[in-house]
């Protein structure tokens, strides 16, 4: 059907209350632009949401799709057991990225572990927190883990599940999940700004929808602000180049040392 969803969100998994405790408090910003993208997804009325997490089992050169019905996870490595997120997967859709990367020449893989379940990762759990809280319906999770690919792969990957989705009779939405830089407050002088630069730059390029900017960073740009989200956002714009997309950022902000940011794609006409 159409892509009618689009966003990055970040992942610290002290932004869910059980986890933080008070310091959640301390990242509210971020809190209340979650919860008002959850208002807009479930305005979106998605069918399958598609999460690219850095914290899913990666490969070096393959994209790993989650091939399972049956999706579960809890907090409980971060002491907070009783918060457990479960969802359906989407066989169909990832057998259609799958046909659609081997027409690129890139290589996938359609992970399935013979268990009961895929187990969730916090890259993925923390917006399915806030997504699935405010759901108005249920919806199936589509879980893919970037690669250690090029970052033009990254890019084509994101081209591929446009093709993807474009053929599938469903609505379906993407988030890239991903923290900006570690070193906002960590590390010498040189560390900290080169973190600052690097989210400083990624925030004001949404914000002023230079999307196109951010696909040709330099590599020591990249690798001197130590995050783990980059990636995950190629893919993202991949999958909205040539579409007439409006982003507005929600928040951005970094009480930890770790920049987390929040962004909405609007898409037009969709």
């Amino acid at each position: 059907m159409s892509l009618v969803f689009a966003a990055i969100t970040p992942h610290p998994p002290i932004i869910i209350p059980a986890v933080g405790k008070h310091e959640t408090n301390l990242a509210f910003l971020t809190v209340n632009a979650m919860k008002k993208l959850a208002n807009i997804f479930n305005e979106a009325e998605v069918d399958t949401l598609i999460i690219i997490s850095p914290h899913s089992l990666i490969y070096s050169d393959r994209f790993n799709i989650c091939g399972m019905e049956k999706l579960f996870g809890t907090f409980g490595q971060f002491d907070a057991p009783e918060v457990m997120l479960e969802a359906r997967g989407n066989l169909d859709l990832a057998t259609r990225i799958e046909e659609a990367a081997e027409k690129e020449n890139l290589r996938t893989l359609i992970y399935d572990n013979n268990s009961e379940f895929f187990e969730l990762d916090h890259g993925t759990m923390v917006p399915l927190y806030y997504l699935k809280n405010n759901a108005e319906s249920s919806f199936r999770v589509l879980n893919i883990a970037y690669s250690n690919l090029s970052r033009a792969d990254h890019f084509t990957f994101g081209q591929v599940l446009q093709d993807a989705i474009e053929n599938s009779p469903e609505r379906i939405g993407i988030i890239a999940s991903g923290d900006l830089s570690h070193r906002l407050m960590r590390g010498n002088e040189t560390e900290i700004e080169a973190g600052k630069n690097f989210d400083n730059a990624l925030v004001d390029d949404i914000k002023n929808n230079k999307l196109e900017d951010i696909v040709y960073y330099e590599d020591s740009f990249i690798e001197a602000a130590g995050e783990c989200g980059y990636r995950s956002i190629l893919v993202l714009l991949g999958a909205l180049d040539r579409k007439n997309v409006v982003p507005e950022v929600l928040s951005y902000e970094g009480p930890f040392g770790v920049g987390y940011l929040v962004a909405n794609f609007k898409l037009k006409g969709e």
